[in-house]
């Protein structure tokens, strides 16, 4: 295997140094690192740029099998891989459905194949997705693909006897649970967010109860049941009490929250363009502040990116005919440096946390979400903070263009990233790999 020395780097934007990535370990920090480096090691320099663990993302759709013309495994993870991140958690709402060992051994196999990052297949709690039965959680727990995070995420488990049922199954191998809180009798046919605007637009609303009234249901069942939960996309302030509520008491919670909630608000469905049409909606500003300050004090665990990509056609159209959903692999890392570092909330260490370390952690990874320090897997991230680009949706890696940042100009650009010590990513591009 090829070794890497990273020269000049600041680790968590602290001071320079450098780094030597070989035999898949980072092998050495300091200045010794170059001494160390065998004489075939690749040199890069990479002065004064800021170095993370490699990216976790516990939520992304890779739509393979079966929705290829949104996305492929290939194409998502390659997203990924530019987008800074070395491990994903691919969500189940495949066509089949990842309800089966099977079909998540063959999600393993695609992303092993195509090589950009570490693909973890998450399973489906009920069978088809369908809310009546659960899925066969154990074989897919005990199957090559090991899953430990399960969620019918794109629809609710709406029935708490079933939520029950799934809190209690996933104890015997310590799995968790990952819940796309919504109501689904207070949001039928729901458009947007409920305030305001939606009465303004005429939309029919989606009302921030729907959400919290399913967390203070199921962070009370995780109580009763001994049991671990993961809330999904947490989007309102509402939420957040909750969550709060839940933590201080014990309750063995954890949320996260999407880079798109943490900078849009429903006044962007002004527009009735359907970029803006996702699931759980864009809130209000207040709902935004709301989860910024929770990501900062650590009431939110994680961020997850929810990268939904769609076909054109599915975006092309008016606001009621569109899709839910935007990608989001890309742009995750950009949206929380404006949002989060750059406006002094959060440190680089703390975004390495919500979105490294922690996320690795709910899903129980043994070999990502570890530290900058000598011994720990090369999973590695290198970021150029400073430079600002303009989002262009059809310059993106991902096989969909849906992105609302589409026109804005936002910080960052992941200039390398390495996958247990090989290149993925090198001057911004991807590294072509085996299956390229």
């Amino acid at each position: 295997m090829t070794s890497h020395l990273l020269t000049g780097v600041r680790p968590y934007g602290e001071d320079a140094t450098d780094i030597l990535l070989a035999d898949g370990v980072i092998a050495a920090i300091g200045p010794d690192a170059a001494a160390q480096a065998p004489a075939d090691a690749v040199r890069h320099d990479l002065d004064g740029l800021v170095t993370l663990p490699g990216l976790v993302d516990i939520h992304t759709h890779l739509r393979e099998p079966g929705g290829e013309s949104a996305e492929t495994v290939f194409t998502g993870t390659r997203a990924a891989a530019v987008g800074g991140y070395t491990s994903v958690f691919a969500m189940a709402n495949t066509t089949p459905v990842q309800d089966s060992a099977g079909v998540v051994e063959q999600v393993l196999r695609l992303g092993r194949e195509a090589g950009w990052v570490d693909v973890h297949p998450v399973g489906a709690v009920s069978a088809g997705l369908e809310g009546k039965h659960l899925s066969e959680m154990s074989a897919m727990a005990h199957s090559a693909a090991r899953v430990r995070v399960f969620s019918d995420d794109g629809k609710c488990v709406a029935d708490p006897v079933l939520m029950r049922r799934a809190l209690e199954y996933v104890k015997s191998f310590d799995g968790v649970i990952a819940q796309h809180a919504q109501d689904p009798r207070l949001t039928e046919n729901s458009q947007m967010h409920e305030g305001v605007v939606s009465a303004e637009l005429g939309l029919r609303g989606w009302p921030a109860v729907a959400e919290e009234s399913i967390i203070a249901r199921d962070v009370l069942l995780a109580q009763h049941v001994g049991s671990r939960l993961h809330v999904c996309h947490l989007s309102t302030a509402g939420s957040v009490d909750i969550i709060r509520w839940a933590k201080a008491r014990g309750i063995d919670v954890t949320a996260e929250v999407t880079p798109h909630h943490l900078l849009l608000t429903d006044e962007m469905a002004r527009t009735y363009s359907p970029l803006y049409k996702v699931n759980p909606p864009l809130r209000t500003a207040e709902d935004v502040e709301a989860v910024r300050e929770a990501l900062a004090d650590g009431t939110i665990d994680v961020v997850g990116t929810d990268h939904a990509p769609h076909p054109l056609e599915d975006k092309d159209c008016e606001w009621q005919a569109g899709a839910f959903g935007m990608t989001g692999l890309e742009t995750a890392l950009p949206v929380l440096i404006e949002t989060m570092v750059s406006s002094g909330r959060m440190s680089w260490r703390d975004l390495a946390r919500v979105m490294s370390s922690a996320p690795a952690a709910i899903g129980r990874l043994a070999n990502q979400g570890q530290g900058l320090e000598v011994g720990a897997p090369a999973n590695v991230t290198v970021i150029d903070p400073e430079t600002r680009r303009i989002v262009d949706g059809g310059a993106q890696w991902t096989h969909s263009a849906n992105t609302p940042y589409a026109g804005m100009e936002l910080p960052g650009r992941v200039r390398a990233t390495f996958l247990h010590g090989r290149a993925t990513v090198l001057d911004g591009a991807p590294v072509p790999t085996q299956a390229a």
